[in-house]
């Protein structure tokens, strides 16, 4: 883990700023929160996260100018939930374009037998690829899951599915950007592994 990485968070205005920077903390890693295009260019690693309305934190987004600046990373970038759900081409939600960063589009949960949506509380992943976001993780390791929208499955793109009635990338990437649908902010052990592997993840051309 790089305990001196420079974090950057992206406000994107969702509820869970505070948690993700608690969560680095606990790592021993500082973090900024903030919309100022200068410091997300010069980070080292960027987190957006994003709990809410698609088209609410995509219209923020816009009006801050940080489309452009979102899209020409080189460093290790890191969607939390509705932020993963962002990088892809557009989603269901209100019928909103996204980043455009990840092909594809996020579609509405369909509930299975004796399943509600939202998708809430605990469940697993089931590594697809093998990716150093997930290194020292298993089939056994929980994460925390609060979400009506996913991603479908892509042979390019999906590193971890989940099966909640029907199966959904957990886990996404698309070279620098990495996206994960549930919350490691809130995932105990779980998560604190996955945040230091991104933490320790190389710098990206």
């Amino acid at each position: 883990m790089n305990s001196s990485a420079h974090v950057v968070v992206i406000d994107s205005g969702g509820a869970n700023l505070a948690s993700v920077g608690y969560a680095f903390d606990r790592l021993g890693v500082e973090t900024i929160v903030t919309e100022e295009a200068a410091l997300i260019r010069s980070a080292d690693r960027v987190v957006l996260p994003g709990v809410g309305n698609a088209s609410t934190i995509m219209a923020r987004l816009t009006q801050l100018g940080l489309i452009p600046v979102i899209g020409s990373l080189r460093c290790p970038v890191l969607g939390i939930c509705l932020g993963m759900q962002l990088l892809f081409d557009g989603s269901a939600e209100g019928d909103t374009p996204g980043l455009g960063l990840i092909s594809g589009q996020i579609t509405a949960m369909r509930p299975g037998h004796g399943l509600s949506v939202p998708h809430m509380g605990w469940n697993t992943l089931e590594a697809l690829v093998d990716d150093p976001l997930l290194h020292g993780l298993d089939q056994n390791d929980w994460f925390y899951f609060v979400h009506g929208y996913a991603a479908p499955l892509s042979h390019a793109n999906t590193v971890a599915s989940t099966r909640y009635g029907d199966d959904f990338s957990s886990v996404v990437r698309q070279r620098n950007f990495w996206g994960v649908q549930f919350h490691p902010e809130r995932s105990g052990r779980s998560g604190s592994r996955l945040l230091s592997n991104f933490l320790s993840l190389p710098s990206c051309d």
